[in-house]
Formats: structure tokens, sequence, C-alpha cells
């Protein structure tokens, strides 16, 4: 049984589906016992996240998910302990918001005439969270359209396609994701300026799912933890028996802290659920170690 994730996203993420105090709920009924919440570029929903896993008897971490650049790849970074009150969290989101929004109408607009998907603009404007129109919302909205029923482009995410376990996501990764014919790049600040601001607000980084970002680069993630970022994603929701083998093995080699992250949206990644559940790592470990760091004079048995 899974106590700890430490990857999870409120309707605060662009892509997040449920309110801090429902993702908190959820993750009381998965009985995980220490969790972080870490929005994309956004600390708004850690106060109520706070606070109703207090009334759950949860152990929550102040967390982010910085998007950022590391010589041309995009990057994830969890932070974590940071000082979420620090304005310069509020001003980095607001930065990638309004890129975000300008973004929206250009990926509307390669969605039909690009790929020839029929379905109302209006709908996505609905479904959008501040305004921003995401590649999963293009994916929901095309596929619930029944004038795309017949469009080859939305087969693979369809019911029983190869694409359907995760059908949003998905279809933004393989649209709109950086090295596909939808993307329009953000200009996010560097690997180091994010690991610089986690670390200047007392926190640490810890590098998301690195076999879909990095991938086996062990030169590249060696730099990053030469600059200080102290650990790494190893036990994710995206990666294989090999991949938990492979980042596992570097991760001791390294000496970067192995930590777990489902990575939960709730509808965006239907096939993702809270905690990590496949074999014995050693959680009770990593729950008492984050917890006498973060909860230094309280007991520390899950």
């Amino acid at each position: 049984m899974s106590i700890v994730d430490l990857h999870m996203h409120t309707f605060f993420s662009t892509d997040g589906e449920f309110s801090p105090e429902t993702l908190i709920g959820l993750c009381s009924q998965a009985n995980l016992r220490l969790i972080a919440v870490t929005d994309h570029n956004c600390v708004r929903g850690i106060a109520p996240a706070m606070e109703a896993a207090k009334l759950a008897g949860i152990r929550l971490i102040p967390g982010t998910e910085l998007d950022c650049i590391l010589d041309g790849i995009y990057l994830h970074l969890l932070g974590y302990g940071i000082d979420w009150t620090d304005r310069r969290f509020k001003e980095l989101e607001e930065d990638v918001l309004a890129q975000e929004r300008k973004k929206s109408g250009r990926m509307l607009e390669f969605a039909h005439r690009e790929l020839g998907l029929q379905f109302n603009d209006e709908v996505c404007l609905e479904l959008a969270h501040d305004g921003i129109i995401t590649g999963e919302i293009i994916g929901e909205t095309a596929l619930s359209d029944s004038r795309n029923l017949e469009n080859p482009i939305l087969t693979p995410y369809q019911a029983g396609g190869n694409r359907s376990d995760n059908p949003f996501v998905n279809f933004y990764w393989d649209y709109f994701s950086q090295g596909t014919p939808g993307f329009i790049p953000t200009h996010y600040i560097s690997f180091h300026e994010a690991n610089q601001l986690i670390l200047e607000t007392g926190g640490f980084s810890v590098l998301a799912h690195p076999a879909i970002t990095v991938g086996r680069d062990e030169a590249r993630i060696r730099q990053m933890a030469e600059a200080g970022m102290r650990g790494m994603e190893v036990y994710s929701s995206y990666h294989s028996p090999e991949d938990l083998e492979y980042f596992g093995g570097l991760a001791d080699r390294i000496g970067l802290l192995k930590t777990i992250g489902s990575d939960f949206h709730g509808k965006t990644k239907p096939a993702v659920r809270l905690g990590f559940r496949d074999g014995d790592f050693g959680q009770d470990g990593l729950y008492r170690l984050l917890s006498q760091e973060f909860f230094p004079g309280e007991p520390a048995e899950p």
C-alpha cells in the first residue's frame, strides 16, 4: 500500500481537475500519509490544501512544479519545502499565464486548420482555467464532438485505441508538446534559475519523471545534481520496470534522493492513480526521512 505521493495537481494547474479540498479528500481515501501538492508554476493551492490536510491528519509538504529549460530541453523541476509566500512565485506564475493565454488562439487555429478537427471554441473556453486553453482541453472537446467520429486523427484516442489510456494528455503530447507539429514555445526560466529560486526560498529540488524529459542522459542529470538538485523522481507513473532500475541505480551512484510521485491530475490522466503501488521500495524510509525534515519534533512513524 502506498503512503507517500509527492507529485499531484489541483485545478490551480491549468490541466488539473480537482479543488485542493477535494484532492485532499481523495488522498485520505487512498490512505496516503505524506503528500505534496505541486501545481505547475503556481503556489495558490498550498494554503487550502494545508488546511484540508491538517483536518484529514495527512502531512503535507508545500511544493510546486516549475517548468524550465536546460540546453533546449523542457524540464519539470519539483520544489519541496519552499517558502510559498515569496512574491517571486506569484510573479513567475503571472508571466507564464500571460504567455499561455496568448498561445490559446494559435492552438485552436492549428487544431482546426491543420488537423481538420471540428468543435466549438466556446466549449474549450468553458473548460479552461484562468482563460488558458490547453492541448488536453482541445483533445477532450474534439473527442466529445460527434463530427469527429470519422476523423482518423482521433482514432488512437478513442475507446480501444492505442493511446486511449490517457487520451487527453496523449493528444497533447502527440500534437502540442516539444518536437511535435503544433508546438508553440513558452519562454520558461532556465533550469538554473528554477533551481536557484527553490533553494533561495528554503526548499530542495527534484527532477520530475526523468524518463519523459531528459531520458537516460546521465551527464545532464549529473550536471543538475552538481548545481544543487537534491533528488530524482525515480518512482513515477510513467516509468517502466526498466526505468525504475536504471534511474534508481543512477540516483544511488550520484547520491540523489529517490522520490515517489504519481503526477495525478484527474480526468486529464485517468490511468494515473494517487500513490505508487508497484513493488516494495522503502516508502516507510522515505516517509520517516521527510517527516523528520519537515515535521521535526513530531512522531516519524507512518
